[in-house]
């Protein structure tokens, strides 16, 4: 018998947007490494994201931990756009007063009725 040892992918994709997704899934290597540094195992990965296979975890987190200064540097950098992004938002839609308005419109649609 001839063993060949042969190399996998990472099974990680990028989309239009820039985000890496794994396996094919919606799910972000983002979600993968946080839920990693948080101490999760792959296996309780898996069962929190089951469209995710297994094997895909593995090697994910195994890309993750070969290059983890590369993968660090793209969250760091998602992590900046998000930010710019969600200051952005806020100031276009202050939350201020959210609450009162919110309950302002539910009154206003009880006296409709």
């Amino acid at each position: 018998m001839s063993f060949q040892i042969k190399v996998d992918p990472a099974p990680l994709k990028m989309d239009a947007t820039g985000t890496v997704r794994v396996g094919g899934t919606r799910v972000t290597l983002d979600t993968i490494v946080c839920a990693f540094e948080l101490g999760f195992s792959a296996d309780e990965i898996a069962e929190q994201y089951p469209t995710v296979q297994l094997c895909d975890i593995h090697s994910t987190l195994g890309y993750y931990l070969r290059r983890k200064d590369e993968v660090d540097e793209y969250l760091a950098e998602r992590a900046a756009t998000a930010a710019k992004l969600k200051t952005e938002i806020e100031r276009e839609f202050p939350a201020n007063g959210i609450r009162q308005r919110l309950l302002k419109r539910r009154a206003e649609r009880a006296n409709a009725r």
